[in-house]
């Protein structure tokens, strides 16, 4: 059942970082260490990550964050995600023939929330200024850093993307992708990261960098003016949640997709798990099924609030849920679902921090797939994401491409509080596993009683929207049997592939004592750290 049931939580209590890399989360805990608090690790780790894992996350990208703070007893959100450019034009990408915005084009470009998302959660939350949490970024990526194991490879698989362009070669050894153990140096990132360090957000969103970005896109046929950059915010936001079983879950309000996962939660609450082994293809069967359902409504109706109507309340009451769970069958059916009746009237890394003041952070950040659009901007180290290719360019769907709009946006971080304290800080990074992932970790610590690191190595699913559903290969076969008996259309992943059923991070806090339990995806290259 497990990945490695030989592996424990780690456990302490003054600060814990949990992260993708090693090197981003001591990045994080050098901060916690010398007195920084969550916000000020979670920014360092990130910062970091956009150096030693850049093909998942970088400063072309966008950013989102919950945030609890323990003497205020009170959750914050965080949208750092960038808009579509204010030339962006739908009937344009019709008129060329297309269906869909291509994910290496320069029409996939969003403007790059990242930036400005860490200065504006430092000046909220944090205690330290940018200068000294973006230090280990600049330090790695001056002096160089050896390459991780999974990372080499993800590095690999995107040098395709990434040859796109002489620029891409920034991001390389002599336009090869390093191998693992091999040291690399990034010089003009880190430059740039320098420069932010000393300058702020206008060290990125004006002046040489903003006209650099403007220029390079606009010389390759994409939209960006450096009027775009300039125009930037980053915007806080009220959370959302639902209650499973006495567990209070928050997500971030659309346009993410936090939505979907509440919409799974309250469906698979309504389910008697207690019946159920935890291998038991009954119970794959009822979570798979409630994915399908929730996906359908995040697809349908998951937009820019401002742009479009999200019917978000209604979606994640749990008279909706009780709706929706009636549709769930004893045999796989729900693989096309249609969205419910609601009317319209009324690969990434993910950072989890928890301080010794019981604050928290809980922070995504992101390129979207890998090395994002793979449009490395030349003399600075940037790649920049792909998020815009999100958009729908069918002209009455809510999330249609449309000038100033932020897309449909995969990354979400999650936290968990019951009786009003903090409970847990978590997420599963990895595009539309992300939603899934949340859901298989509450129904594995509350349903099963696992423990943290108990409930990242179980096994997972990984419902993969209109085609099937995705398992590892070495699960019960007796499982995979009955459940293509259901009718479910399997496919079986192994090897490094099995990254794509998420890269999770999570930290537990008991109230009563204050000590932290960390987990980190023993499918990706990360740990858990704390002192």
């Amino acid at each position: 059942m497990f990945f490695n049931s030989r592996r424990s939580s780690v456990l302490s209590k003054q600060g814990m970082v949990a992260t993708s890399q090693p090197l981003a989360a001591v990045a994080g805990l050098k901060m916690l260490m010398n007195g920084g608090n969550a916000v000020d690790a979670a920014v360092a780790a990130a910062a970091a990550l956009a150096v030693v894992e850049p093909m998942s996350t970088g400063i072309g990208g966008d950013a989102f964050s919950l945030v609890w703070i323990a003497k205020e007893k009170k959750v914050y959100a965080l949208n750092a995600s960038g808009r579509a450019p204010q030339a962006a034009s739908v009937n344009e990408l019709i008129g060329q023939g297309l269906t869909e915005i291509p994910s290496t084009s320069p029409y996939s470009v969003s403007i790059p929330g990242t930036v400005d998302g860490w200065i504006d959660i430092l000046n909220k939350f944090g205690t330290m200024p940018i200068s000294e949490v973006l230090q280990p970024s600049i330090d790695y990526a001056e002096s160089g850093f050896p390459v991780s194991e999974l990372i080499a490879s993800q590095w690999s698989e995107g040098m395709v993307k990434l040859n796109q362009f002489p620029s891409g070669r920034e991001l390389s050894i002599d336009g090869e992708a390093p191998r693992h153990g091999q040291t690399i140096r990034l010089p003009e990132l880190g430059t740039v990261l320098r420069n932010i360090a000393e300058g702020g957000r206008d060290a990125f969103y004006r002046g040489e960098v903003a006209q650099k970005i403007a220029d390079f896109i606009q010389q390759i046929g994409g939209w960006i003016t450096v009027e775009d950059l300039a125009q930037h915010t980053s915007n806080w936001e009220q959370p959302i949640a639902t209650d499973y079983r006495g567990l209070t879950c928050w997500e971030c309000p659309p346009n993410g997709q936090g939505l979907a996962a509440l919409i799974a939660l309250n469906i698979a609450e309504g389910f008697d798990f207690g019946k159920l082994s935890h291998d038991s293809p009954e119970r794959y069967h009822l979570l798979i099924e409630t994915m399908h359902l929730a996906f359908a409504d995040a697809l349908a109706y998951i937009a820019d609030p401002s742009a479009a109507h999200v019917p978000t309340e209604r979606l994640i009451s749990k008279n909706y849920a009780e709706e929706r769970r009636s549709l769930i069958g004893d045999k796989a059916s729900l693989l096309h679902v249609n969205p419910g009746n609601i009317t319209n009237d009324g690969d990434t890394v993910y950072i989890s921090v928890v301080d010794g003041e019981g604050n928290a952070c809980s922070f995504i950040n992101s390129l979207y797939q890998g090395f994002g659009s793979g449009l490395v901007v030349p003399g600075t180290g940037i790649a920049l994401q792909n998020r815009a290719a999100l958009f729908s360019l069918v002209p009455d769907h809510p999330n249609v491409l449309a000038p100033g709009k932020r897309p449909f946006h995969t990354i979400i971080p999650a936290m968990a509080t019951k009786d009003g304290e903090l409970c847990l800080s978590y997420g599963v990074m990895g595009g539309f596993q992300q939603a899934q992932g949340h859901l298989q970790v509450i129904n594995n610590i509350v349903d099963y009683g696992m423990k943290p690191q108990q409930s990242l190595d179980a096994r997972r699913f990984s419902v993969v929207v209109g085609q099937g559903v995705a398992l590892e290969d070495d699960m019960n076969p007796e499982t995979i049997n009955a459940l293509q008996k259901l009718g479910h259309n399997i496919s079986l992943v192994s090897g490094h592939e099995r990254m794509m059923f998420g890269g999770a991070q999570l930290i537990q806090r008991d109230p009563e004592s204050g000590v932290l339990w960390g987990a980190s995806e023993p499918r990706k290259d990360g740990c858990a750290i704390g002192f």
